[in-house]
């Protein structure tokens, strides 16, 4: 990985006076210290650490660009460690999307060493004097990605939660509220461990039958028949 910039370190080496008025030393001094400065790059995610119903993990990233030295060779800018990745959270509030090995995204890089923050997750002093040092990276996902296969998707014509395998709902209650509710669906069941119960002005209707434990609510008949005014015994099973 390359090494972090010193900005303490003496420049009297540098002949800021050179011919030409020092100008060409003295741009290329400013390009040097600047190529050590890290702000924004895209990056691929090599390994992921943490995740799920957790605090916040990290990833292992690839800068995509890759570096130059004096003489335009091309060499890659190694692998940045442990580097905390983002998800939209509000205390103890979060949707859960992690990266996974392949994602591009951007890391950005503080102004400060944050290593002490990150370990204590609370107000701290710089863990040293480096700045804008590609140890100090964090991890926004999202760039230049393929195709998802499960989403939540919002359009002017309504919201969409597609998943190719299922969608789970959790919660002690469970509230559905609309003027309608359409279900299509090649099955339908309720597994309710104490009651269900369907309530509605119109009724319920089925365009087949209705069974109730072995009885079918077309097709039972009755015991005890008697002619006149009298009950039908309970429906037979």
């Amino acid at each position: 990985m390359p090494q972090s910039f010193d900005n303490n370190s003496p420049l009297s080496h540098h002949n800021i006076n050179h011919s030409l008025g020092g100008a060409a030393e003295f741009n290329t001094l400013i390009t040097n210290l600047m190529s050590k400065m890290q702000t924004i790059t895209l990056v691929k995610v090599v390994a992921v650490s943490g995740g799920g119903i957790a605090p916040v993990g990290t990833v292992d990233v690839m800068p995509m660009v890759q570096m130059l030295d004096g003489a335009d060779n091309v060499y890659s800018a190694g692998r940045i460690f442990s580097v905390p990745y983002f998800r939209l959270q509000g205390g103890a509030n979060a949707i859960i999307c992690d990266p996974v090995v392949g994602d591009i995204g951007l890391c950005a890089f503080a102004s400060r060493d944050i290593s002490i923050v990150k370990r204590n997750k609370a107000e701290s002093a710089p863990g040293s004097r480096r700045q804008y040092d590609w140890n100090d990276g964090l991890y926004i996902g999202g760039f230049l990605n393929g195709v998802p296969q499960q989403y939540i998707g919002f359009s002017n014509g309504g919201i969409v939660i597609h998943s190719p395998t299922s969608i789970t709902l959790e919660a002690p209650a469970i509230n559905l509220q609309a003027s309608s509710v359409t279900t299509k669906t090649g099955s339908f069941a309720v597994n309710a461990s104490k009651t269900a119960q369907f309530t509605g002005g119109a009724g319920i209707s089925s365009d087949g039958d209705v069974q109730a434990g072995s009885v079918s609510l077309k097709n039972h008949t009755h015991n005890g028949v008697v002619t006149g005014g009298g009950n039908t015994g309970k429906p037979n099973s």
